[in-house]
């Protein structure tokens, strides 16, 4: 039995009980994660492909572990004009333990309905959050016990000041 899922841009075949290395996503190990982006599943009695998406399936997994990739070492070079640069990458990875294949509310493995922590599907793209400075001063803004804060002073330009024509006249004429 095994089903091919969608992570990162990229689709893996996956089966239960394998370790699978993704790009790095916003989980805390040892929580479990649903990928719902299900391409298709198979076992010995039959295939689901769909189209694009299996309809109410997932995969369970568990992540177990971040770490990072090999290093890839990235080479740019070009002939005759002495240009060559060398640098080196190590992909950020997220580790996870496949833990079930669900197919139309039941698992594929026991034939019941799986156990699983309710927790949101797993969303590749970063969310936007506010900073914690953000929210502190809303918090402030809410409860009114704060003080006015004084506004910044100016700082003087770095410039060289000009004298103007009327700072060069001597004195004695005031």
């Amino acid at each position: 039995m095994f089903a091919v899922i969608k992570s990162g841009g990229r689709q893996y075949k996956v089966s239960v009980g394998q370790r699978l290395e993704v790009n790095r996503l916003p989980v805390e190990v040892g929580k479990q994660v649903q990928f719902e982006e299900v391409l298709l599943i198979s076992d010995a009695a039959n295939t689901m492909v769909g189209t694009p998406l299996v309809e109410n399936a997932m995969v369970l997994a568990t992540a177990t572990e971040h770490g990072r990739g090999e290093k890839l070492i990235v080479f740019k070079y070009k002939s005759k004009k002495r240009y060559r640069h060398r640098r080196g990458h190590r992909q950020e990875l997220t580790i996870f333990t496949i833990d079930d294949i669900v197919a139309d509310g039941k698992s594929l493995l026991t034939g019941e309905a799986p156990n699983f922590q309710e927790e949101e599907p797993v969303v590749e793209s970063e969310a936007e959050t506010e900073t914690p400075v953000a929210e502190s001063e809303a918090q402030e803004s809410e409860t009114g016990d704060t003080e006015p804060e004084a506004e910044p002073e100016k700082k003087a330009s770095r410039r060289r000041r000009v004298k103007e024509a009327d700072d060069t006249e001597p004195a004695e004429e005031e």
